[in-house]
């Protein structure tokens, strides 16, 4: 994760890695700190979120910490079909590390789960965080619906607006309209911290609060 630095290559559909019809995690084991199964659709009334902040083990672990029904990492925004980890790192693929959250709106709202992902990483740093730099670490909000895509826009003004007032960089955050496929990571990334407590984990951040759209 902090250790591969790869040369970031300019990626097209015609030049990505052709990727494989089968999935590298075709049979998901249960959530190992939340009990619940990390493929499970959301139950009515609740929703799934889809983000990027760079290395997706420590961002994980903050979305399960903060309420989620369940948490899960794969790839998401690139050409390749169901890739691996290591093909992800080459750039070759288009791919940003991606974290799936479910949650109940009841008990975390989606704007309080864009708060907590920008204020976890610095949004202002293309395809970089910390010392990881690659296309893989790019940041980017996922949308799953009209709504999602329109509040992650809000949010990102209203933190634009306080890291303008710090005289900090400008928001490079991607924000995709609903439609983009996520792909499951092997299972020996999925709950990477819970299994590895001392494993790498980056801190990169702007350091700044970010306000939520009401």
């Amino acid at each position: 994760m902090g250790f591969l630095h790869f040369t970031t290559p300019s990626v097209t559909a015609e030049t990505a890695l052709s990727g494989r019809d089968t999935p590298v995690l075709p049979n998901p084991r249960p959530h190992t700190v939340l009990g619940t199964r990390i493929d499970a659709q959301p139950a009515e009334g609740h929703e799934e979120a889809y983000l990027a902040l760079g290395c997706y083990w420590g961002a994980e672990k903050i979305f399960w910490e903060l309420g989620a029904e369940t948490t899960a990492v794969g790839f998401m925004g690139g050409y390749t079909k169901n890739p691996t980890y290591m093909e992800v790192c080459t750039g070759l693929t288009g791919h940003t590390e991606t974290v799936r959250v479910v949650f109940d709106p009841a008990t975390v709202s989606y704007a309080e789960i864009l708060r907590a992902f920008f204020e976890s990483h610095d949004p202002t740093t293309l395809n970089r965080q910390g010392n990881d730099r690659g296309t893989q670490y790019r940041s980017a909000i996922f949308a799953t619906t009209a709504e999602q895509f329109e509040t992650a826009k809000r949010v990102r003004d209203l933190y634009q607006d306080v890291l303008d007032t710090a005289g900090k960089g400008t928001i490079v955050t991607e924000i995709h309209e609903p439609g983009s496929v996520f792909y499951f990571a092997e299972d020996d990334h999925q709950q990477y911290l819970d299994k590895n407590p001392s494993g790498y984990n980056c801190h990169s951040r702007t350091g700044l609060p970010c306000p939520i759209a009401r």
